[in-house]
């Protein structure tokens, strides 16, 4: 029987074929990606071979003079650092890897706490994208112990070593949709109940937030764990069956991407079920951003709509579990 995971492999094979057409990827390292998913090159082969990239722009006349370059040029498509970014060193916070059980495995995971005072503080459990606990995940969680949260951001290659121990980052997005997502869902709602029995968390006060894949593990994650105060996912794929969302009993902000077609289609099925839901919901539409329009490390950041994005989902935060 269908067990949901059919979902998260098109969803990102969608993806990534679209990063191809787009020239964001190149067609060695989409190939690797797809065949992690399909389990084999030449089923990837055939995907690649269906999807033509777009065409190179046309080159131009080469001007008279070329302008001196700046100290602020960058090469098209280069990250431009977010200035929110906190530094595993800055003393304002205290991070450090922990372990909790969730049923018989032993799960990873990054937790980020301010440095003064011994709480208890409200907590967000962040989830990742499809390449796993990558430092800017882990630069996430930083961001809230900054906003006095404890941030944990949860490790769900844990059962294979964990993110760092994975020798080809490639085959990580196969790891990832290789296995039922409830299983993703079942480590956040293990993660839920670690954080309540934590002394230096506000027992009760516990959110979550995720983005593209860790988006679409939000979404499921709210619809399994009733005590989950708040949700934010940004950019995720609706569950295999949307009406599932009706069981949600957080607060909820779903960030969208404006220009990102194929996950909006979701939001009508969506809506509908959070509206059986009866929760206080916002499904909000960034306008001029791509997928994955939050990761400062990746070439479609915008630093205008991520901060935006940014500020909402923190109000909502503060005024779910701050009050």
């Amino acid at each position: 029987m269908p067990d949901g995971r059919e979902v998260y492999q098109q969803y990102l094979i969608d993806e990534f074929l679209d990063d191809y057409r787009d020239r964001r990827v190149s067609r060695r390292q989409t190939l690797k990606l797809l065949a992690g998913i399909t389990g084999s090159m030449s089923a990837a082969g055939l995907l690649v071979a269906a999807c033509a990239p777009t065409a190179a722009p046309a080159p131009t006349a080469a001007p008279t003079a070329a302008p001196a370059p700046t100290a602020t040029a960058r090469p098209a498509n280069t990250p431009v650092p977010d200035d929110r970014r906190v530094a595993a060193t800055d003393p304002a916070i205290k991070g450090e890897m922990v372990k909790f059980a969730s049923g018989a495995d032993q799960i990873m995971g990054y937790m980020a706490r301010p440095a003064a005072g011994n709480g208890p503080f409200p907590a967000v459990m962040v989830c990742h994208e499809n390449r796993g606990l990558t430092e800017h995940i882990q630069d996430v969680a930083r961001r809230f112990a900054k906003s006095g949260y404890v941030g944990l951001a949860v490790d769900l290659l844990s059962r294979a070593g964990g993110t760092d121990k994975i020798a080809d980052s490639n085959t990580i997005p196969g790891l990832l949709t290789n296995v039922p997502p409830d299983r993703h869902a079942g480590d956040f709602v293990a993660a839920l109940a670690y954080l309540n029995t934590q002394s230096g968390v506000a027992k009760g006060k516990v959110g979550m937030i995720g983005f593209c894949f860790g988006g679409g593990m939000t979404w499921l994650t709210a619809s399994k764990a009733p005590d989950l105060k708040v949700a934010v996912p940004f950019y995720g794929p609706a569950p295999a069956d949307p009406k599932v969302l009706a069981n949600v009993k957080a607060a909820v902000l779903g960030v969208y991407a404006g220009l990102d077609d194929r996950v909006n289609a979701s939001i009508p099925a969506v809506e509908a079920a959070l509206k059986d839901s009866k929760v206080a919901y916002e499904l909000k539409k960034y306008e001029n951003s791509n997928h994955g329009f939050h990761n400062d490390t990746g070439s479609v950041y915008n630093p205008t709509t991520a901060k935006q994005a940014w500020t909402d989902a923190l109000a909502l935060f503060d005024k779910t579990l701050k009050a």
